[in-house]
């Protein structure tokens, strides 16, 4: 099309007021845009009567200038009525002008004072106020403790009672995330975290003692040197591969960062570490230390592999190192889907023993899984979640189903551990009574013996209950009253026709900043 335009000075020519009227102009055409702004900015483009613009036709010099003369009047009545407009309003004007100018300087102050123009700083505190109590047959109420079975039906020796943590604990947990961004799509992410649950007498709230490691809280730790010491957490560097992929590295990284979906909804609010896990503590184990892996994801479809080494720092390679026998590694690789309000994961994982522990063990499981130097096991994870598309009666629903098989390379006593197995059932309602607030609870059996050698018939199973209602304060602050119930919290190692169970109340206050 050539650049040309008829205007209503010119014989013959009919002024318009949309493009649509030209039944000869399309949006392809070149000239578009063009004519449309000035048609409708300032209606100084006419047509023929036939409603043709005709775009191809010659322009002559006199049909120009009138051209330009008429586009040039409208842009001259527009500009004296700019002109009139900013006089009228000449004194709001500056009054905007002088806020416009302070907030520059203060951005410009900002600018120079800031942490980072690459760093983004959030955090969370936790503070976890909580008592637990203890009942049945094998608690010794006179000596505050609880009989566990003896002899060890595979060393034969003696084991001790166990004094019981009941005393009310004020416990906290602290993490400060900087999230490094250098292009915009990658991630350096450096976590520093303190607490006080774990120490020699630690809070049952952080496992303690060890053989109660199954009222362990997700949000529970400490630094290895202590209580109220900050040390760094995590460190990893996560970034695009392309066509879909994403690579994770760190000498610091947990294996749940770098799983492309992780298959649960619940819970809003995070209580016991057993029911973060999927119904499978020994594939989703959450090992952390020196690591790598690779994901694919679209739309639906996800695959995920990642390799921990929890003893990777170490030189000596019968204490520690990458690829050694005392890595204290996992191996895992998932195969996940998901739908707007569903989805679906299935997961592999070779675990060695000395790794982070799996989150959520009887003691006799713990022993073999993770205690035992010429133990290596061969985890699967099947899991999903459900959610409904807004709040109501529906409420979401996560599950999950896990099977391990230990295998050992050396001989071991009768009685040894073979197939253990774990699930979990967590079901939430959101916005419950008020907007924000949130109510959910769960029932799991964390992984327990199914089969054991020499055809001993295995007594290990237990139940892990939660139930919470978390009250959003504000936008920043959360209020979660807890209830727990633990059938058995020893496992095969509660002694033969005793019983023993912990009912535990907690309030967790979370702080995000």
């Amino acid at each position: 099309m050539a650049a040309y335009v008829e205007t209503s000075s010119l014989g013959g020519a009919n002024q318009v007021t949309t493009i649509g009227q030209f039944s000869d102009i399309r949006p392809t055409d070149w000239a578009y845009q063009a004519l449309s702004t000035l048609i409708e900015r300032y209606g100084c483009v006419a047509g023929y009567p036939n409603g043709l613009y005709r775009g191809g036709r010659p322009l002559s010099r006199f049909e120009a200038a009138a051209l330009l003369n008429a586009c040039l009047d409208r842009v001259t009545e527009t500009t004296d009525e700019l002109k009139r407009l900013l006089k009228e309003f000449e004194k709001e004007l500056a009054v905007l002008k002088g806020r416009v100018d302070g907030l520059e300087a203060k951005v410009g102050e900002l600018e120079a004072t800031q942490f980072s123009t690459t760093t983004k700083l959030s955090g969370r505190a936790t503070f976890v106020l909580g008592a637990p109590n203890f009942s049945g047959t094998a608690v010794n109420t006179a000596a505050n403790t609880v009989n566990r079975r003896t002899p060890n039906p595979l060393t034969g020796a003696r084991v001790s009672a166990v004094d019981l943590p009941n005393a009310t604990t004020f416990n906290y947990d602290v993490q400060l995330n900087f999230d490094t961004s250098f292009t915009g799509r990658d991630l350096l992410r450096t976590n520093l975290r303190a607490g006080n649950f774990q120490g020699a007498n630690g809070s049952v709230f952080g496992g303690n003692p060890h053989s109660l490691g199954i009222s362990e809280l997700e949000v529970a730790f400490e630094q290895p040197a202590g209580d109220n010491i900050v040390g760094i957490y995590k460190l990893f560097y996560q970034f695009p591969l392309g066509n879909g992929f994403t690579a994770t590295a760190g000498p610091r990284v947990g294996q749940e960062d770098m799983i492309a979906l992780w298959p649960s909804v619940y819970p809003a609010d995070s209580i016991l570490n057993v029911m973060t896990v999927n119904g499978a503590p020994a594939a989703y184990s959450k090992n952390l230390g020196s690591g790598a892996g690779v994901w694919w994801q679209n739309t639906n479809w996800s695959v995920s592999t990642n390799y921990v080494s929890y003893n990777a720092q170490d030189g000596d390679p019968k204490a520690g190192g990458i690829g050694t026998k005392a890595s204290g590694a996992t191996g895992s690789v998932q195969l996940a889907y998901q739908q707007a309000q569903w989805g679906l994961a299935a997961i592999y994982t070779y675990l060695q023993p000395e790794t982070a522990f799996v989150p959520g063990s009887t003691p006799f499981t713990h022993s073999a899984i993770d205690h035992n130097a010429n133990a290596a096991t061969n985890a699967i994870g099947l899991s999903g979640y459900w959610q409904p598309w807004s709040s109501g009666l529906a409420p979401s629903v996560s599950l999950g189903w896990g099977v391990n098989s230990t295998n050992y390379s050396t001989p071991q006593p009768t009685g040894s551990l073979l197939t253990s197995q774990s699930w979990m059932v967590g079901l939430q309602w959101t916005d419950v009574f008020s907007l924000g607030n949130d109510f959910g609870f769960a029932v799991a059996q964390p992984v327990f013996a199914t089969a054991l050698s020499g055809g001993v018939v295995p007594d290990d199973s237990n139940y892990v209950w939660e139930w919470w209602y978390k009250v959003q304060v504000s936008n920043n602050i959360t209020l979660t009253p807890a209830l727990l119930y633990i059938s058995r919290p020893f496992g095969q190692s509660t002694p033969r026709n005793q019983t023993f169970s912990e009912l535990a109340g907690l309030v967790k206050t979370t702080f995000r900043f």
